[in-house]
């Protein structure tokens, strides 16, 4: 099947969502997502099926695909803003409430015919849109918000026009009401527009960045280098690049000459610039802040480091946590229901309420105004854009909205120790050649290290290939890498090698205070000892996760002695060091089991436990199967927005929760408030529109509110 990913125009709450949803799953689609707030709708388009009949249903149900085809008279809108459809509507509005206004009683406005003049193109422009769009979600089953704007818009003005046409008009004047309804409507959707806006914020921002100038380069025929700027959509893997200070950076690329400074703070957080030379990786969206380089493009698009950001925050934002489920069945049932509630509204107060018709239907026409599904739905999808734009602006990527709500009940915390609490940057501290050792010599054993050495990812391994790198290397038919144990490998000659950890030469030496140990055909020939950093931030992170009462502990495969230095240095809880990546698995699985655990690791031999984990966070530049594994992924190149990133979790969820509270405690009083009569349709209109924006105010709080 083909992944179809489309950006759709014109959805104002989640039953517009619904209503795309149902359609896309009856044509057969699978794997639908559907976020209303960003407009990102992505499916699994199955063989056979014509892109362009999914887009024609989508623009019937009143939406439109952007960047597909113009269908039908979508696009060709007088109107094409909430804004401009309240500007337009407010000018013939106004007139019509200026007696509301005490001391002010302009006899002509009070003509039947005048109002009526004045209330048509408001009444023709609200039944286009809401009628419209109303119309169609109720032919889809799926009605939305726009109904009850509609019916209450229509009744108002069907019962001033048959007062009108009467000669009744004194009873029956009402116009002000079904343009006000719609005026004031438009204007609570221009604001809920512009305050959902504001929760994309952070996101809006990375996606701008990707959209640049790049300075080409090109040769002719005598070897003339030219440059010409293009944008940077239009780049394609492997084309040359000149990029100079205060430039950004197009798309990922690798220095091919120059040295340069480099702010990343768009893609991880960190403000400190970095220093980056030739072969090094530079990340597209990312500064220039000092010298200049030519580089070659190495990804473009969804492939590069910040694409694959923006997809899989876009991706996070479509799933729904379980929160949002019961959210969606109200959603669902909430027009039918207030629909009965305004009928039951105008029959009890005109029969048992002893109201005449008049006020009873202006009850029953405030019942249908005031209230707002789009709170429902609004409640937790405006929280999750807010919470995952500020996290990914400071290098914290959710891979589901899931894991957001899993935070929260984070009880303990733990870390692998080597480039986890450490930097995993290595340098040789000692080589201790043995007995045997001395007989083969000492370049003959460092050529032995490198050349085992060069085929593994860990980071020991790492800093032994690169201090004693060699040309001269060792030709081995088989070669094996054992996770937590060591390198195996056998010559044409049929000997035998290894580079191993103390647990694998335990029967030829006693010697524990060494990392790697260098052994041929059974006989240790040289130990050899790296030192690492403990990275700067770990120690205050520990502490700031202490101090919310989360347990810390450390579990590595290095030796005892080291993991209790760096235990104590950190002041970490509890270790268990010298674990094979399989007891790892056991001790996190055991660990979930008592309390929600939250795994740290960068290496393969920790993808296993991070998936086991209740979350799994990995670092940006942790092998690649760790980074798969886990639920959460640090940018930073380090621990430092770890609790960053519990706070985010936990306080995103708060929100939602905050959210979902007042939108159903405001429609609970809301909706009786209208009943009984203490709510014009006036003010009713008036206050739904604020409902949304309070949501999206509560949300957006998320951006600056301390969060740990």
């Amino acid at each position: 099947m083909e992944k179809v990913n489309w950006k759709v125009t014109g959805m104002s709450c989640t039953n517009c969502a619904l209503s795309i949803d149902q359609f896309l799953k009856e044509k057969g689609m699978e794997e639908v997502k559907v976020n209303f707030i960003g407009g990102d709708v992505s499916f699994n388009l199955p063989e056979g099926v014509n892109k362009t009949t999914i887009q024609k249903g989508i623009h019937d149900l009143g939406y439109q695909v952007k960047g597909g085809e113009v269908l039908g008279k979508a696009q060709k809108n007088l109107f094409q803003t909430h804004l401009q459809r309240f500007a337009f509507c407010a000018v013939f509005t106004f007139p019509l409430m200026l007696h509301m206004i005490p001391g002010i009683h302009i006899h002509w406005l009070m003509n039947p015919y005048v109002q009526l003049a004045l209330t048509i193109p408001v009444f023709v422009l609200g039944m286009d849109f809401f009628g419209r769009s109303g119309l169609k979600s109720l032919l889809k089953g799926v009605p939305n918000m726009n109904v009850l704007v509609a019916m209450g818009a229509l009744a108002a003005f069907v019962y001033s026009l048959y007062g009108t046409l009467t000669g009744q008009a004194d009873q029956y004047l009402f116009y002000e009401t079904a343009a006000t309804i719609i005026t004031l409507v438009f204007l609570g959707y221009w604001m809920e527009d512009k305050a959902v806006e504001q929760t994309q914020v952070a996101l809006n921002k990375l996606a701008k960045s990707q959209k640049t100038m790049a300075n080409m380069i090109a040769y002719d025929n005598e070897q003339t280098e030219h440059i010409f700027p293009v944008e940077s959509t239009s780049l394609k893997t492997g084309d040359l690049l000149l990029i100079r200070s205060g430039e950004a950076v197009p798309m990922d690329c690798k220095i091919l000459s120059g040295e340069v400074a480099v702010d990343e703070s768009i893609i991880t957080g960190e403000s400190i610039p970095v220093e980056k030379k030739v072969k090094d990786i530079l990340i597209g969206g990312s500064t220039i802040v000092n010298g200049t380089v030519k580089a070659y493009v190495t990804a473009v698009g969804e492939d590069s480091v910040l694409g694959n950001i923006l997809k899989m925050v876009k991706n996070a934002q479509t799933e729904k946590p379980p929160v949002q489920l019961l959210a969606d069945k109200i959603s669902a049932v909430f027009v039918p229901v207030v629909i009965g509630i305004s009928f039951l509204t105008f029959i009890l107060n005109y029969t048992i309420g002893s109201q005449d018709f008049t006020a009873s239907l202006m009850r029953s026409i405030a019942v249908l105004v005031i209230s707002c599904p789009c709170a429902m739905g609004l409640a937790t999808p405006a929280a999750i854009a807010v919470g995952l734009g500020r996290a990914a602006r400071n290098g914290v990527l959710f891979k589901n909205t899931k894991t957001l709500e899993l935070f929260k009940d984070i009880q303990q915390v733990v870390f692998d120790k080597t480039g986890t609490l450490t930097t995993g940057q290595f340098v040789i501290a000692e080589f201790e050649l043995t007995p045997a050792g001395k007989i083969v010599g000492e370049s003959e054993c460092k050529r032995l290290a490198y050349s085992l050495e060069k085929y593994s990812t860990h980071p020991l391994a790492k800093a032994i290939a690169t201090e004693w790198k060699t040309k001269d290397e060792i030709r081995f038919s088989k070669i094996t890498e054992e996770k937590g144990l060591g390198m195996t490998a056998v010559d044409k000659e049929g000997n035998t090698y290894s580079a191993s950890s103390y647990k694998m030469v335990a029967h030829l030496t006693s010697d524990t205070q060494h990392n790697i140990y260098i052994i041929k055909n059974n006989e240790l020939l040289c130990s050899i000892n790296l030192k690492d950093q403990i990275r700067p931030e770990a120690a205050l992170m520990v502490k700031a996760l202490q101090q919310k009462g989360i347990k810390t502990i450390l579990l590595s495969g290095d030796m005892q002695a080291k993991c209790d230095y760096v235990a104590n240095q950190l002041g970490i809880d509890e270790v268990f060091a010298e674990q094979s990546p399989s007891q790892k698995l056991a001790k996190i699985e055991a660990l979930t089991a008592i309390k929600p655990t939250a795994m740290v690791g960068d290496g393969i031999n920790d993808a296993p436990a991070l998936a086991k984990a209740t979350v799994g966070v990995s670092l940006s530049d942790a092998a690649h199967i760790a980074v798969q594994s886990a639920e959460v992924v640090l940018m930073n190149h380090g621990v430092k927005n770890l609790t960053l990133a519990l706070g985010l979790g936990k306080h995103t969820y708060l929100t939602i929760q905050q959210n979902l509270f007042w939108a159903l405690i405001y429609n609970v009083v809301a909706i009786p408030v209208a009943a009984f009569g203490f709510l014009s349709p006036t003010i009713g209109a008036l206050v739904m529109g604020l409902s949304d924006v309070v949501l999206a105010i509560n949300s957006v709080r998320l951006n600056f509110k301390k969060v740990f």
